[in-house]
């Protein structure tokens, strides 16, 4: 175990917040709360850097989130899609601006964690929590709460925020409930410089054969992120997704470095975010856009609102005061993730069933275009896109209406070729 800026004198003290997990959302935390003015306590089970499977694609929202003078460590910048239905109808859109950028997840969160450690929060990796406690013999008031880690440590908080990941134990004593959950399976795959170059500055979107699941492929300077995702269940299809996926992208005969699995979770919508003096963000508490299972924006964001209500919570003095506190925490994030989380759950519903559609109109629609290029570079949500764009409501509408019937196959040859856009943003056959 590893500890930085502790000592034996300071094992009892009682810490304004302490947050359990030192991924986007836990770092986040920890920083709004440093930020504040108060004593921080982020522990992590892991030695880190760690390795996490997920793509790393940093869109628009997440980098509006993150710190103040935060410099992202891209390995690539996106500026073209390549859209293909289960391997067919290929096409490629560009655009002159970036439309996101790519990153390593190890660098990335380390480099979020520093960001914390130097707004004054204090780091401890190596440390698993087994359980919060907010009565009995470990809780010496009751503005405290007891995190009690594996081997008996007991640490107290004011105020403790679970950042602990999907299979979140803060979020079991919490309550969170979950509403969808996910098999994500990843491949990093080194490649040769001919290769790596081809895909330079390109990512690949690929709707698959299991309804409800894509595929994706990143690429990261020398190396190309290679995945796939559907429902829990699959687990056998969706093995075999990748392996059709990287066999007809001429890839199965590289050697992957990483070959890794991860469940995604999507909380219900009446799953609580808070118990007592206890709050949830991130992973932690389902909070992930359900369509695409864009997860590091939903973190970053729900991780800094945790940590500025903590603090709220870390000074509340009575039951009431608290559950004010939290209750105005669970309002803030379902007014701005929740709606983009329910707008994400029509989308999934209707790609479930009629992936065709949004291919052709992602592929030949130039407001569709728009509406992806828009939200990927962070100029508006899916939440703000349905509130201010009657056009995007009575598209939804319509969507849902078509559900009903068809599977969204496209007549051979796909949507036509358009011409490029007065921004660059054409449609060019891959």
């Amino acid at each position: 175990m590893s500890s930085e800026n502790s000592s034996a004198d300071d094992v009892r003290q009682v810490w304004d917040v302490v947050v359990v997990g030192a991924g986007p959302a836990g770092a986040s935390a920890a920083y709004a709360a440093a930020v504040a003015g108060r004593r921080v306590l982020l522990l992590e089970k892991a030695e880190l850097p760690r390795y996490k499977t997920c793509g790393g694609g940093i869109i628009g929202p997440s980098r509006d989130a993150l710190p103040p003078g935060f410099e992202l460590p891209l390995r690539d910048r996106v500026h073209a899609v390549t859209f293909s239905h289960n391997g067919r109808f290929t096409r490629t859109r560009r655009s002159r601006q970036t439309l996101f950028g790519l990153v390593n997840r190890p660098e990335f969160d380390q480099q979020l964690v520093e960001h914390a450690q130097k707004a004054g929060s204090e780091l401890r990796t190596g440390v698993t929590v087994s359980r919060v406690e907010q009565h009995g013999s470990a809780v010496p008031d009751r503005r405290t709460v007891a995190v009690v880690l594996q081997g008996g440590e007991t640490v107290l908080a004011r105020a403790v925020v679970g950042a602990d990941g999907s299979a979140s134990r803060i979020g079991a004593h919490v309550g969170v409930k979950l509403d969808q959950v996910d098999l994500g399976l990843e491949a990093e795959i080194p490649v040769p410089e001919t290769v790596a170059e081809d895909w330079r500055g390109r990512v690949l979107l690929d709707w698959g054969p299991i309804p409800g699941s894509y595929g994706w492929v990143f690429p990261k300077g020398d190396t190309l992120t290679v995945g796939v995702i559907s429902a829990r269940g699959e687990g056998a299809a969706t093995k075999r997704y990748l392996e059709d996926f990287v066999g007809r992208l001429g890839l199965a005969g590289f050697e992957p470095s990483v070959s890794s699995g991860h469940l995604t979770r999507c909380r219900a919508d009446d799953s609580p975010l808070s118990r007592g003096r206890v709050l949830v963000c991130g992973d932690a508490a389902g909070l992930l856009e359900p369509w695409t299972r864009e997860g590091i924006s939903f973190a970053l964001r729900s991780g800094r609102l945790a940590g500025e209500w903590a603090v709220r919570i870390a000074e509340a003095h009575d039951a009431v005061d608290t559950r004010r506190q939290a209750l105005n925490y669970a309002f803030a994030v379902k007014a701005g993730l929740g709606v983009e989380m329910a707008v994400g759950k029509r989308l999934l519903t209707v790609f479930e069933r009629r992936p065709g559609v949004f291919h052709a109109a992602l592929t030949g629609l130039r407001p569709a275009w728009r509406a992806f290029t828009d939200i990927t570079r962070g100029s508006t949500t899916l939440g703000e896109m349905v509130r201010t764009r009657p056009m995007v409501q009575r598209a939804l509408a319509m969507l849902d209406r078509r559900v009903g019937g068809g599977d969204g196959t496209l007549p051979v040859g796909g949507p036509a070729a358009e011409k490029s856009d007065g921004d660059g943003d054409g449609n060019v056959t891959a």
